[in-house]
């Protein structure tokens, strides 16, 4: 008898141990987050329309034969890239002749100043008129001026070969041509236009009743095309309303550089007209399924339910508003996969029986 208790007692604490082991297996091993409230800025969006601030048309400064033509309307241009090249077989026979005129000039003032010394040496021996030194002095000052007139002719045909070279001032896009190889221009022929890709703004009617919150704000989101949002850099309310729709026009400056952002699109500007306390789950908790949008909610003893939300806006760091269908201080699953399949180890497992 002695020896069938021990038994008994021998397989019942196995059976304790596998029990135990069984719930430690059913508990579900995936990462968890609780809702929470949050503050976040209170915004109302409006539609804008993209504007490249760097917009302008390059004119010929010089006059001759376009001979080069790298880029067509709608290319892509870098900084500094030649976008027009003029014959310069003109102008740089205008610089040369400029140069020897300089060398001429250069002479001419040695000759005038040996000149001018050799009268003031001589007029101490009484040996030439006062006249004749006035008359050098005059000379050699004549030939300093003669020099000068030169360096600046050097100087002005340098700058028409430079002109032949028209470079991109800044990187952008061609969206006009106005010239075609082979013709002649003259200073003030317009070339091209050309906008920047990386200084661009987008420009918002806003209704009155929204200026001043903006205006006190002062801060914007604006949504790319292929989804996302850019901090605006710069927010300016024009201190004006247009006299036939009574709205205001808001200028958004958008960071520098390239975002996938074009001149003339339409986008979607975010404006904080206040705050607001939204609750916030992470977005990646979130299942879609068809046309129901729900999380699972971790409960009490480790129960997992599927739960039908009506959720909101993005908010920032990957969370999500909350609508309805969720309190403060529930847990949701952060692995909608994991959870999914556990919730079926639940149904089918003994404790649901």
């Amino acid at each position: 008898k002695g020896g069938f208790l021990s038994l008994s007692a021998l397989f019942g604490g196995f059976a304790c141990l596998f029990l135990v082991s069984l719930a430690d297996a059913a508990r579900p091993q995936f990462d968890v987050a609780e809702a929470a409230y949050r503050t976040l800025d209170d915004e109302r969006r409006f539609d804008g329309v993209v504007q490249a601030v760097q917009r302008s048309t390059i004119s010929a400064q010089t006059s001759g034969e376009i001979v080069e033509l790298p880029y067509d309307v709608n290319d892509y241009v870098p900084k500094g890239a030649v976008v027009f090249r003029i014959d310069d077989t003109r102008q740089k026979a205008e610089l040369e002749k400029a140069i020897a005129n300089v060398t001429e000039a250069k002479a001419r003032l040695e000759e005038a100043r040996s000149r001018y010394a050799r009268n003031r040496r001589l007029i101490k021996q009484n040996a030439v008129s006062r006249s004749e030194l006035d008359k050098s002095a005059a000379d050699l000052k004549s030939a300093r001026a003669q020099l000068e007139q030169a360096q600046a002719a050097v100087k002005q045909a340098r700058e028409q070969l430079e002109y032949t070279v028209v470079r991109a001032p800044y990187a952008g896009v061609v969206v006009e041509r106005f010239v075609e190889l082979g013709e002649q221009v003259q200073p003030g022929t317009r070339l091209g236009t050309g906008l920047s890709l990386e200084n661009l703004r987008v420009e918002v009617d806003i209704p009155a009743r929204y200026v001043q919150r903006i205006r006190t704000a002062a801060r914007a989101r604006v949504r790319k095309p292929g989804g996302g949002w850019l901090q605006a850099e710069k927010v300016t309310v024009f201190p004006y309303a247009d006299p036939k729709s009574h709205s205001f026009t808001v200028r958004v400056q958008l960071p520098q550089g390239r975002h996938d952002m074009y001149p003339g699109i339409l986008v979607k500007v975010a404006f904080k007209v206040g705050e607001r306390h939204d609750l916030l789950i992470p977005a990646r908790a979130i299942v879609h399924r068809s046309e129901v949008t729900g999380v699972y909610v971790i409960g009490p003893g480790q129960r997992i339910r599927f739960r039908q939300l009506l959720v909101g806006r993005d908010a920032p760091g990957g969370m999500k508003v909350v609508l309805a269908g969720l309190s403060a201080g529930e847990r949701v699953a952060l692995d909608p996969v994991a959870a999914g399949i556990a919730l079926k180890q639940q149904a089918s497992g003994p404790a649901h029986e």
